[in-house]
């Protein structure tokens, strides 16, 4: 994938290059700009018919991502397309091939039409994985570019056999599919002595991606500043 990543580290955009007739798919809503390009918004499946139906409508229930993606394809050579994350932060590529990731909730932004994303089925400990969709989590497949974006900056960590990572679930962006990992309250009663709540508990050897910040308990302090509308 030929791209650069233009603004500021805080809140930058990622222009993809595409010769003519080179396709990349992109999460739905996230286009800014597009010049000869072309955009066609598919069913988030390889499959077709009824049977690519009822897959995209699972991975959509249980991922919580898009039921469409889109795809951009170029028109003539020089085409190019800009693509901004929902929340500001940073964007990185994952280089998919001998290394297979999962991914959390939200992160997908773009990548080659030679990478996909698969749904595979999580063990009970994992099942309540922060946002990944309960019982299924997404994995990557194929190879080449994939890129995606945190909330905050994007830190990476490293896992070993003698050094398990214990992770708040809204701070995980992506990790390494070859990973163990499980659930468990950060401590007290559902986590509430702490205000953790669910942490995610990775073992072996790998690597952890996360996000500086916290989406969720940004939501939750501005909660305070919100009208009560209850009354109205």
């Amino acid at each position: 994938m030929d791209y650069q990543i233009l603004g500021d580290s805080d809140c930058p955009i990622v222009q993809v290059n595409l010769g003519y007739g080179e396709s990349i798919q992109v999460e739905r809503g996230a286009m800014a700009y597009s010049s000869n390009v072309e955009l066609q918004g598919k069913m988030n499946t390889n499959k077709s018919g009824l049977g690519g139906l009822l897959s995209a409508l699972g991975r959509s229930l249980t991922s919580g991502e898009s039921f469409f993606m889109t795809h951009a394809t170029g028109q003539a050579e020089g085409a190019f397309i800009g693509i901004a994350p929902s929340v500001p932060g940073k964007i990185v590529n994952l280089p998919i091939g001998s290394r297979q990731y999962r991914l959390n909730t939200g992160v997908f932004l773009a990548c080659d039409s030679s990478v996909s994303y698969n749904m595979v089925s999580q063990n009970m400990d994992g099942a309540f994985l922060g946002g990944t969709g309960g019982f299924f989590v997404m994995e990557t497949q194929g190879q080449g570019d994939m890129l995606v974006s945190a909330f905050g900056d994007i830190i990476e960590l490293t896992v070993t056999q003698d050094r398990p990572l214990t992770i708040d679930n809204e701070h995980v962006v992506a990790w390494d599919s070859s990973l163990d990992y499980n659930i468990q309250v950060a401590s007290g009663i559902f986590g509430f002595t702490t205000g953790e709540g669910l942490v995610n508990q990775f073992y072996g050897n790998g690597r952890v991606l996360i996000q500086t910040r916290n989406l969720r308990s940004l939501v939750d302090s501005l909660t305070a500043y919100l009208p009560d509308t209850s009354n109205s």
